[in-house]
């Protein structure tokens, strides 16, 4: 679990009327929501592409990967688009031969609306919390104090690992009932 040390831009938005915030670092552009092409056999989360300058882009539902439900399209939802690399990825890349995906994926979020982008101190953030937030302590890298609330703070690289996202998918295609042959070396 990561903390924040120095101050940083975050680019805060709402989610099931719930306010968070990713590092702006991660972010590349805003979009408004546009419809989306659906992908076979993929993860309930991965909600579908998009045409993004001549390249496909997953868009996912956070609402879903949270175990919230799934986000209802209204004006406002809107899409982030964040780069996010993966080193576990570049790793499985180097090995299968692949290319492209060792250099990071840009990912689409589908969110209620993006709200602005903020500066926060370090005086304002408090580690994230190990229970009570509703989603992995993991995916949380803290929570600013914001007048009488609380802004969640999300660690997009867990949030979006792209191995992680890489296994649910395989898992999501396996036939019902297959299951994994056991470890020789476990006990």
């Amino acid at each position: 679990m990561s903390t924040v040390t120095e101050a940083g831009r975050y680019l805060t938005f709402t989610l099931n009327s719930e306010a968070y915030a990713l590092d702006i670092f991660h972010v590349t552009e805003i979009l408004e929501y546009r419809a989306l092409t659906v992908v076979p056999m993929m993860p309930d989360f991965i909600r579908g592409v998009i045409n993004l300058r001549g390249r496909a882009v997953p868009v996912i539902d956070l609402a879903i990967r949270f175990g919230r439900g799934s986000t209802t399209i209204q004006r406002r939802t809107s899409i982030i688009i964040v780069h996010i690399t993966d080193s576990s990825l570049a790793e499985m890349t180097e090995l299968d031969g692949a290319d492209g995906l060792a250099d990071g994926q840009d990912i689409g979020v589908l969110v209620d609306s993006a709200s602005k982008v903020v500066t926060l101190l370090p005086d304002q953030i408090e580690p994230a919390p190990a229970f009570g937030a509703g989603i992995r302590a993991d995916y949380i890298s803290g929570m600013a104090r914001r007048d009488d609330d609380f802004l969640i703070l999300l660690d997009i690289s867990h949030v979006l690992s792209i191995s992680d996202m890489v296994r649910i998918s395989e898992v999501a295609q396996r036939p019902a009932g297959h299951r994994e042959p056991a470890d020789p070396g476990s006990p």
